[in-house]
């Protein structure tokens, strides 16, 4: 395979949008998942379960609940879908087999979300793997189109977590622990968890393929254009969002309000991480800083980035403490000194290399052939 061929997108080329946008939403995935590596299974969706033992507990962990949980990971889905189509067009431009390189790329993203699976049950990367097919077969169907797909996927579980509520309110399907230290949760609940997760990933992708193709996601649309959106993405979501809250706090975090009370967080989703994304939008029309570069390092490194949060995660809190112990202060404390780490030395790596050191093997892998990683002396990031 020619050199010309499976050479990388110079930086002159590169979206920029794109790669503030994920160093961004790395980050904020950490604000999700860590809550996962410090505290027990249901901390993570029921607050008052564990970790809230003072007022600014419950400030971090409202704060999580509203700007947070699912919206980030909402955005890495929207990216994920819309690195597939521009994977895909460079291929055909450079005279590759768009779908044969798409599926391989993806079924080696796979087996890396299965290793990454066996060490963490929080992993997205099989779900991506397995969406990703869907993703290209439909990646040239009108925007229109996708959106409406992406609405109807949010729009379906959302009505089977209703519908899941209603089993656990006449007792037919426990919750174990999903809501509670307990036994493992009912097939019902397993069934609407997982199902959850591939329908708001599927669902999102489609969505981040349709805000690719109107170049909404690449920063290509007007500042007032922007402004705009992110007015009216908040003003929808964020109430929601809130509501959520108050309903849960409103049923004292019992079992009739454990899957009902995330609804509203999750009809939120899409309009707060469309937000999310026409703040970033905006801020880097700016002129560039040294805190953008290293932002958007953040998010040319994004796999490895995510991989090595998991792997500091699982070593912090298994062998420095004890998840029983912790508190969502403590592990915002924890998430920050992370942040910080990958702020540095993804700059640092980049400055050196082309790609981060998971990515150049997922590369190597890709074309199989061995890939150029150090970076000459005469390139610049």
């Amino acid at each position: 395979m020619s050199q010309t061929n499976t050479s990388p997108t110079q930086q002159q080329n590169r979206i920029t949008n794109l790669d503030y946008v994920r160093g961004f939403a790395t980050l904020g995935i950490l604000g999700m998942n860590a809550m996962m590596f410090g505290l027990l299974k249901p901390a993570y969706y029921n607050l008052d379960s564990q970790g809230t033992d003072s007022v600014l507990d419950w400030i971090f962990g409202i704060f999580g609940e509203i700007f947070i949980d699912q919206k980030t990971m909402a955005i890495f889905s929207m990216l994920f879908g819309a690195g597939i189509v521009l994977f895909a067009n460079r291929a055909e431009a450079k005279g590759k087999k768009p779908f044969r390189l798409t599926i391989w790329r993806n079924f080696l993203l796979l087996g890396i979300g299965f290793l990454h699976m066996m060490v963490w049950e929080g992993d997205v990367l099989m779900v991506y793997g397995i969406c990703a097919p869907v993703i290209y077969l439909l990646r040239k169907r009108s925007t229109k189109f996708l959106f409406s797909i992406g609405v109807l996927l949010f729009a379906l579980t959302v009505i089977n977590g209703i519908l899941t509520q209603s089993l656990v309110d006449d007792g037919s399907a426990p919750l174990g622990d999903f809501w509670y230290a307990s036994n493992p949760m009912s097939d019902e609940v397993a069934f609407w968890f997982i199902s959850d997760a591939f329908f708001r990933a599927l669902g999102a992708m489609l969505i981040g393929v349709g805000l690719y193709k109107s170049g909404f996601i690449s920063g290509a649309k007007e500042k007032s254009y922007y402004q705009r959106i992110l007015i009216r993405c908040f003003a929808f979501g964020l109430p929601l969002s809130i509501f959520g809250i108050l309903i849960q706090v409103a049923g004292d975090y019992g079992s009739d309000v454990a899957i009902i009370g995330q609804v509203p967080n999750t009809i939120a989703t899409l309009p707060i991480a469309i937000g999310y994304v026409a703040i970033i939008s905006l801020l880097n029309m700016r002129p560039d800083n040294a805190f953008k570069l290293r932002i958007r390092s953040v998010g040319q490194m994004a796999l490895t980035n995510y991989l090595t949060q998991t792997i500091i995660g699982i070593t912090v809190f298994a062998v420095l403490f004890e998840k029983r112990d912790m508190s969502r202060s403590g592990v915002w404390l924890f998430i920050i000194c992370v942040w910080a780490l990958q702020i540095l030395w993804s700059k640092a790596w980049l400055s050196r290399f082309r790609f981060g050191p998971v990515e150049w093997v997922w590369r190597c892998a890709t074309y199989r052939s061995l890939q150029p990683i150090k970076r000459s002396s005469s390139s610049n990031q």
